[in-house]
């Protein structure tokens, strides 16, 4: 070996030797900053898992807003099918037994039941939108009215052994809003939400808290409510499946798509918004939970107004 070969293998060996040294730093280096850069990238994930949901549900609202006469029409088939698919059974003389006919015409009852809840409920929000529906806006104490909500929604998760907490906010913060709007829109959403965890079988919690004030004066409910409530690993589908004809439709929980439709539509109408915004919580409950933040104009307290008048 010449001398040449010898230079071009000590250059090798010292090329090779850095290469080594700089491997090394790196890794020294992400070991001792991993975890911070971790927890970085966790809540940047969760920031934008966050923005994609809003996105989506935005988007599918803005087209379910542009057709929405064909696509309520579909939403109300799927009840009407189950409907269908009862009464064949029983006047086709399938039933094994009269409890069974029996229990299908029950299923068939609650259904009719629930399909003209849903009716009342569209008709409800065309007539506000109309101004038929007259909408009181008053001072309102946020605190009471997330106590009646509590009061009249806690015992259907209880039942069900679904954590449901509230916490709620100090006595002189008031709202402009009109109570028995704002109160069943909120009522809904707990109520939807629980049908879903029951639908789905699947385990999570419910809670009310008070989310504070913004400068543009508004105060901000927080709902937060399983990951799967109201959304989907994929874009948020406001249209239900179509019901297979060939079985017996299984009742889901009542359209939770429909149900946020309609809950926008109301809080809009009282001059607040819906929006979906990142969940505060620790890193094992990101990704399981979803905050929907309902905001309503902030109103001056009574006990402000009396201070006012002395």
């Amino acid at each position: 070996m010449n001398w040449s070969n010898w230079i071009y293998l000590g250059a090798g060996l010292a090329i090779g030797a850095g290469f080594r040294g700089l491997f090394a730093r790196s890794k020294l280096i992400s070991t001792t900053v991993d975890k911070p850069e971790k927890d970085e990238v966790e809540k940047l994930l969760e920031k934008i898992k966050q923005t994609t949901l809003a996105y989506n549900l935005a988007t599918e609202m803005s087209q379910f807003k542009a057709g929405f006469l064909a696509r309520t029409t579909h939403v109300l088939r799927s009840p009407l099918n189950g409907l269908i698919g009862l009464h064949q059974l029983i006047l086709s003389d399938l039933c094994e037994s009269p409890e069974e006919e029996r229990e299908f015409i029950t299923q068939a009852h609650e259904r009719a039941l629930q399909l003209l809840k849903l009716i009342d409920e569209i008709l409800n929000v065309a007539r506000a939108e109309r101004g038929t529906n007259c909408i009181n806006n008053q001072p309102q104490s946020l605190s009471e009215l997330l106590q009646e909500v509590y009061d009249l929604t806690y015992m259907l998760a209880e039942n069900r052994n679904y954590p449901f907490e509230i916490v709620l906010p100090e006595s002189e913060v008031y709202v402009l809003t009109d109570n028995k709007w704002l109160r069943q829109v909120l009522i809904n959403l707990v109520e939807t939400t629980i049908a879903q965890m029951e639908a789905q079988m699947e385990e999570g919690r419910i809670s009310i808290s008070f989310g504070g004030t913004d400068t543009s004066n508004y105060a901000h409910i927080w709902l937060d409510v399983p990951a799967y409530a109201f959304s989907s690993s994929e874009a948020i589908d406001l249209i239900t499946a179509e019901v297979d004809q060939n079985a017996i439709p299984e009742h889901k929980a009542v359209l939770p798509g429909m149900k946020l439709l309609l809950a926008t539509t109301i809080i809009e109408l009282l001059g607040g918004k819906l929006t979906v915004v990142p969940y505060l919580g620790n890193n094992t409950e990101l990704q399981l939970t979803t905050r929907l933040q309902i905001s309503i104009p902030q109103a001056i307290s009574e006990t402000a107004l009396a201070g006012g008048v002395n």
